[in-house]
């Protein structure tokens, strides 16, 4: 058993005594789970008055595919109703919040700016500092640790998949940047709490925790997944596959048409640090060429210390756009923006690798933005 104890485990070792006797909406999916993996809801039930849960992305039972909206209605599975902030409303409404006299949020964040269940704490934490309700974030460790690497979010850039100006690796977790987007950018602060997370320390990579890693969302498999997922989710903002519909989401990318030995050889040239990229065919069974035979790579961490998923996954991205550029483009939305924009925070990135910019001239001051969010995420670090 982990010698860590994450806010659920705390919260329990102390018999829910700030939850007793009041009625509790839960925030959670099935990444939420105390150290027996018994899940949070489960053991807030027991405890507490719990009266609804609240659904983000892929919903309460983890299953919905990416991007997937749904509706509110009661859970004949779980017995409980479960309002959805993933669907008609991403913010919960003061009907939503009606009868409640707290909200705790227990959820899995994998440590990159673009995961969305941050922001829809964000919009919960928004919501019950209007209508007067407190928040409890029952924390859990960043599964990347400290590291912090990417570009600050512009703010024409803000959607569901980044609101606010932190970078792409941010090295907090979920409780930590609750306290600093209460803080510092929302309408309505929440009356927040968070339940800090025991013997853990901020340096610590999930593998380090000794805590199971259990699927935040279909895609997230494993821990490996988390790893490159701060890079390679860049790839969803081309038309290469990203790896959704195989067992290597995040892990595998490639597109029909191409050389897989020859994009293999190409990359592992640029000696990006601690990475080595084989070349790989897969079949898609969703998403992006769903049933076409895909030619690409799969890339291997062979130094987790050494990796920087941001630059690396750029760099691909960067020698893919110029490499084989009648089998690369960029994604267009419905409204002709890019998601690619959206994912890397930053309107200007995507024309400068049209126009052939070298991966230093792409990650110009990145260095600078490390340093200042460093500083500035000081007073909201809960961890040594």
């Amino acid at each position: 058993m982990s010698h860590i104890y994450t806010g659920i485990d705390v919260l329990h070792e102390y018999d829910f005594q700030v939850l007793k006797g009041r009625r509790v909406g839960l925030l959670t999916n099935p990444s939420a789970v105390n150290n027996k993996l018994e899940r949070t809801l489960d053991v807030l039930r027991a405890g507490v008055t719990l009266v609804s849960l609240f659904a983000p992305e892929h919903g309460i039972h983890g299953v919905r595919r990416d991007g997937e909206h749904f509706a509110s209605g009661y859970d004949e599975v779980l017995g409980v109703y479960v309002h959805s902030v993933y669907g008609t409303h991403i913010r919960p409404t003061r009907e939503m919040l009606d009868g409640l006299d707290v909200i705790v949020c227990d959820i899995q964040d994998v440590g990159a700016r673009f995961y969305t269940f941050l922001w829809t704490l964000s919009y919960v934490m928004d919501a019950a500092g209007e209508y007067g309700v407190p928040v409890f974030v029952l924390d859990r460790p960043n599964p990347l640790g400290d590291m912090i690497r990417g570009p600050l979010l512009h703010p024409e850039c803000a959607s569901l998949v980044g609101r606010f100006p932190i970078p792409i690796q941010h090295g907090m977790t979920i409780g930590e940047l609750a306290r600093m987007i209460n803080a510092l950018w929302l309408d309505h602060p929440a009356d927040l709490t968070v339940i800090s997370c025991a013997g853990l320390l901020r340096s610590m990579t999930w593998d380090e925790t000794g805590i199971p890693f259990i699927p935040p969302s279909p895609a997230m498999a494993h821990f490996v997944t988390a790893q490159h997922y701060p890079g390679s989710c860049l790839i969803e903002g081309t038309t290469f596959s990203e790896g959704r519909g195989t067992a290597l989401p995040f892990e595998v990318i490639g597109t029909p048409g191409i050389d897989a030995d020859q994009v293999a050889n190409r990359l592992n040239a640029l000696a990006f640090p601690g990475v080595r990229f084989r070349p790989h065919v897969f079949r898609p069974t969703a998403s992006k060429h769903s049933g076409e035979d895909c030619a690409g790579i799969q890339a291997h961490i062979m130094q987790s210390r050494a990796f920087d998923p941001v630059s690396t996954w750029l760099g691909v991205i960067r020698e893919l756009r110029h490499f084989v550029p009648d089998s690369f483009g960029w994604v267009v939305g419905e409204n002709g923006a890019y998601p690619f924009d959206r994912l890397i925070g930053d309107m200007a990135v995507r024309p400068a690798i049209d126009d052939g910019a070298t991966l230093s001239e792409l990650t110009a001051g990145w260095s600078e933005v490390a340093f200042e969010f460093r500083k500035q995420r000081e007073p909201y670090l809960l961890y040594g």
